[in-house]
Parts: structure tokens; C-alpha cells; sequence
């Protein structure tokens, strides 16, 4: 539970050898698939136990192609398949800062706006750290919000809740407010889940509508994202997550759906290109939700640190020519990573259906290292100025 994550895309995977899986890809029908290409999900699930995968390459601000492999479920003979719905954990959180970005953008919040104002009615009982803390401090984990509640039976009591999500977000936020900061605001990135709660409770507060609401009115429905999902589960003929050798349990394993403003949100890779593929033509002005500007500064990393704002920002991802937008997700029972060269409008999008209990990360990051290759050029320091 709660979400995984590692915007840097510094883990390492070396090359996997050839697995038995059932692989296949979709694309220009009229383009033959180069084999070692089409095996590249084989090779990175061998000798691991994640039950399938699934990945697009981007290419020109177009899909290229989408590759999948494996099976839904342990148990099932249902292959993965183009239309299936993955978990992306952390990977939903620049879907969140854009969110509050169109927000900014129509005058409703502020970047500069502090806490307190944003949520008076918290502003006597948060700690008197957090009062002066703006929109960009929490989108990218300046905050000095610790990364979760260390309370976990609070926690938990949120999958029973029947009130709306937004009163749920709000007390959820009221007690983790009162936790003493990890850090000084502004200062070093420490990764905090409850910093894009406290987001998105300054939008509902700003807005009067719920989290859930506006990002789809606001972000997916003006890109054509139509297979949003905000359960945790799917299905039983959809991909399910995975952990410890197991298909995961919707109570135990899971966060409550509260949680989705800081990742926990389904959907088709086709539709997650889709916003990936706006974030890219954004910088070049060419953008369907926000402007050119608000693009490049979502995407710019702050103070001292390569994080943006619900984006890792790398420089050199994996020793390829950057600069590039990254991010990894996941809530213990999936895995997702992202790797995008806005300059180029390439990139790549690799999912798992299991973590890191069943190798499900290793698998992503060898399939990631092995596509991103093909759409970036090697780094090379001497050409670097």
C-alpha cells in the first residue's frame, strides 16, 4: 500500500535473458516488428515472477507502438491486451500537479498563495512550519511534509468511510498537518504522498468540486482519456495487481480511494500517452490544457533539486541525452515508469502487474532501459559544452 516511487530513474537492471512469455504489439499494422524489439518484455520478465507487462514507445509526439506480455492474472489464461487498464501509483501525481496548474491558470489558485490562506480553517492547528508553504513546495516535495501517516489504523479506516472524498482528503490532511516537519520548507526534495492530498484539498476547497470531478472534466476528458478508473481493482477480466506471489487483496493491499490524488488512478496506456504526449507538446507551445509557460514551469526543476512538480526532472536518464521528464509508481501490487525527451517529443511508458515483491520494478526498468535506447541518444559528456 500507499505509493512507491523513484522520479530519478536511477535503479539499475542489467539485461535480462529470453522467458517463455506470450508476447505481441500494436502499431502501424503496415510496420514489420523487428524480433529482438518485440522481445524486449520476454527478456525483461525472465527469471521474474510478475505475471505480465505491457509498454509504448513515443515517437515524434506520436505512438509508435504498444507492446504487451504475459497474462492478466496468476491462474488465468487471459493474455494481456492492447485495451487492458494498469494501476500507475505515483505516475497519476503530474496528472495531479496539471490539474492544479489549469487551476492556477484560470486565476482559481495562486502559486504564491500560502497555506494558511489556502485552508484557514486549518491554519490554527497545522504546524506553524507548514502556514507559509505554497503549491509549488507541495507538488514537489519541498514541503517538509513527512511522505505518509505513520498512523495505520487511521490510515485503513479511510476503506470504510462512507463520507464524500473531499471530507475524507480534509481529515486526513487536518491530522497529518499536525506531524512535526522532516525538513524546512524550500529546502531538499523528501518524497511526500500527503503533499499532493493537501493539494488537491486546496483545489476542492477552491473550487467546490471534488478531486475526482475536475480532473476528468479539466484534464482527461479535453485529451480523449476515457478509460479512467479510480477503483483499485478492476474487473475479474481486466489485469489485476499482484503482490508476494499473489493476486493482491482489495482491502489489505490496497490504499482507499482517497488516496488518488497521489496515485491511484487506472488506465489504458493508450490514454496515459496521450496526457504524456501533451506534457511534451506543452513546451513547444502546442499544449491542449495549459499555457506554453505553465508548461516549462511544471516541468522546471526547483531550488536546488531535479524534481518539478509531479515530475522527476533528469538531465541524463539512464546516460541518454536528456533533459527529460521521469517517474516511477507504484502501491506495492503494480509498476509503472516513465521516460520522456520533451525536446524530441519521444519517450517511453512500461507497466507490470506486480512490484517489487515479485520483481515486477526490475522487470520495468530493464524493459525501460532497453526501449529508451532506441528513442534517445547515448550521452556524451565530452559533446556536453
Amino acid at each position: 500500500m500507499f505509493t512507491r516511487r523513484d522520479f530519478s530513474l536511477v535503479a539499475g537492471a542489467s539485461t535480462l535473458a529470453l522467458a517463455g512469455c506470450a508476447t505481441g504489439a500494436t502499431g502501424d499494422p503496415s510496420r514489420p516488428l523487428d524480433a529482438q524489439e518485440s522481445s524486449v518484455l520476454q527478456d525483461a520478465m525472465a527469471d521474474k515472477a510478475a505475471p505480465g507487462m505491457a509498454a509504448i514507445v513515443i515517437r515524434d509526439f506520436r505512438v509508435e507502438t504498444e507492446y504487451f506480455a504475459g497474462v492478466r492474472a496468476l491462474g488465468s489464461p487471459a493474455m494481456i491486451a492492447p485495451n487492458d487498464r494498469w494501476h500507475l501509483g505515483s505516475d497519476g501525481k503530474a496528472m495531479t500537479a496539471t490539474l492544479i496548474a489549469k487551476l492556477v491558470d484560470a486565476g482559481a489558485l495562486s502559486w504564491e498563495r500560502p497555506l494558511s490562506e489556502m485552508l484557514p480553517d486549518l491554519a490554527s492547528t497545522m504546524q506553524p512550519a507548514y502556514r507559509d508553504v505554497t503549491l509549488p513546495d507541495l507538488l514537489s516535495h519541498r514541503a517538509g511534509l513527512p511522505e505518509n501517516t505513520a498512523d495505520m489504523e487511521f490510515f485503513f479506516s479511510f476503506h470504510t468511510d462512507t463520507a464524500p472524498k473531499p471530507a475524507q482528503r480534509l481529515r486526513y490532511i487536518a491530522r497529518c498537518l499536525q506531524d512535526a516537519p522532516i525538513g524546512p520548507a524550500r529546502g531538499e526534495s523528501s518524497y511526500s504522498n500527503t503533499g499532493f492530498l493537501v493539494a488537491a484539498a486546496c483545489a476542492e476547497r477552491a473550487s467546490g468540486r471534488a478531486f475526482e470531478d475536475m480532473i476528468v472534466a479539466r484534464v482527461f476528458d479535453p485529451l480523449g482519456m476515457h478509460s479512467i478508473s479510480f477503483d483499485q481493482f478492476g474487473a475479474a477480466n481486466e489485469p489485476q495487481g499482484h503482490v508476494d506471489g499473489r493476486i493482491a487483496n482489495q482491502q489489505n493491499d490496497v490504499n482507499p480511494r482517497m488516496f488518488a490524488p497521489a496515485g491511484a488512478m487506472r488506465m489504458t496506456l493508450r490514454d496515459w500517452s496521450r496526457f504524456c504526449i501533451d506534457q511534451m507538446q506543452g513546451e513547444h507551445g502546442r499544449g491542449r490544457l495549459l499555457h506554453a509557460d505553465t508548461y516549462r514551469f511544471i516541468h522546471a526543476p526547483q531550488g536546488e533539486t531535479r524534481t518539478a512538480l509531479g515530475w522527476g526532472a533528469a538531465l541524463h536518464p539512464m546516460n541518454l541525452r536528456g533533459p527529460a521528464l521521469t517517474h516511477s509508481g507504484s502501491d506495492g501490487n503494480w509498476f509503472a515508469l516513465v521516460c520522456l525527451f520533451p525536446e524530441t517529443g519521444n519517450g517511453v511508458l512500461v507497466t507490470a502487474n506486480a512490484a517489487e515483491s515479485m520483481g515486477g520494478d526490475q522487470a520495468s526498468v530493464a524493459a525501460l532501459r532497453a526501449f529508451a535506447a532506441t528513442v534517445a541518444a547515448p550521452f556524451e559528456e565530452s559533446s556536453s559544452g
